[in-house]
């Protein structure tokens, strides 16, 4: 078993077919790696659970509210929130000790699942938005609140301030570049002292599956198979779902369940939680008002539409999942 990537989902995979007792292989990937990660108690009790690991990032810096400043003009409203913020780093430096694998570079099961890029010729990308996102480091003005996290919208984007530390935050602008949209800000920037332009990275923020999500001997998962917007998601707890799902299929498959019909169900499931996510990036985008949130939530529309066209060729599901075993709906 190949496991091409070394992010959060391709470490649960490996742990989950380890403990099975499959022999996994992980291929790493050179790539930057997140300076922030918002880990709700919900993706952190599923990490738990999974490592078995109950007291992991019990110390870690805790945000307990959210300022939600949405649409024109409107007033910051308080909303209470639970979370821990670490780095990536941190995270799959806790996991890394955890995951068992083979010393042979030789696969006797043929399986690879593809946690990061490249993917197979055959899987195309399919992306509904336009969006790009840059991350920088800034200083807060009140040390007092860094268990808050911000959130407000722009005419042309949002800003995302998340505390990791004492008067320190990561940044996070959609849409256009921090200097501009802290411009235009009238929350957000009261809430900081400097910003560190001068290191923000740009990336994609806009969702985007790929199809086919599987094929023969191959599946894809993680962020290779999906990408979020960051503003409507838990994408560390959806990553670390589809790899839960992803390895209860290679499992089942391995023990000579029906090959196809297993993997249609992966196909479905994964393409039915994108639809979620695209209809929770409505209602967002719905209420951000001006040209921008219109284009954007005009492809995100685009995209509700394709997966159900893509839904309506699998019909009902025929699987469950209980206990990270893939069982037949009867």
């Amino acid at each position: 078993m190949v496991i091409r990537g070394d992010g959060v989902a391709a470490y649960c995979c490996a742990y989950l077919l380890g403990k099975a007792g499959l022999e996994v292989r992980l291929e790493p990937v050179d790539r930057p790696r997140l300076p922030a990660i918002m880990l709700s108690d919900h993706a952190l009790a599923l990490i738990r659970d999974i490592f078995d690991r109950p007291d992991l990032f019990r110390e870690a810096h805790r945000i307990l509210k959210r300022m939600v400043a949405w649409g024109p003009d409107s007033t910051p409203l308080a909303l209470d929130h639970s979370a821990v913020v670490v780095s990536e780093e941190q995270l799959l430096g806790e996991l890394r000790p955890g995951v068992a694998l083979q010393e042979s570079d030789v696969d006797k099961s043929g399986w690879t699942v593809f946690a990061s890029r490249p993917l197979p010729a055959l899987a195309e990308e399919h992306p509904f938005g336009s969006r790009m996102a840059s991350a920088t480091t800034v200083s807060l003005q009140d040390g007092s609140m860094t268990a808050t996290c911000w959130i407000e919208s722009l005419e042309n984007g949002w800003l995302f301030l998340i505390p990791n530390a004492p008067e320190s935050a990561w940044l996070l602008a959609v849409g256009s570049s921090p200097d501009a949209l802290l411009d235009e800000s009238r929350v957000i920037r009261e809430q900081i002292k400097q910003a560190h332009a001068g290191n923000a990275r740009a990336f994609p923020a806009y969702p985007r599956i790929v199809a086919p999500l599987c094929g023969d001997r191959w599946l894809a998962c993680g962020t290779a198979a999906m990408a979020f917007d960051p503003l409507c998601g838990d994408g560390t707890a959806h990553a670390v779902r589809e790899a839960i799902l992803a390895s209860a299929v290679i499992r089942a498959v391995s023990g000579d369940g029906p090959h196809d019909s297993i993997l249609a169900h992966y196909e479905a499931r994964l393409t039915a939680g994108f639809r979620r996510h695209l209809e929770l990036c409505r209602e967002f985008y719905t209420s951000g008002g001006g040209p921008w949130w219109r284009r954007e939530l005009e492809l995100i529309q685009q995209g509700m539409a394709w997966c159900d066209n893509r839904l309506s060729l699998h019909g009902e599901f025929r699987y469950q999942l209980r206990d990270f075993e893939l069982h037949a709906l009867r």
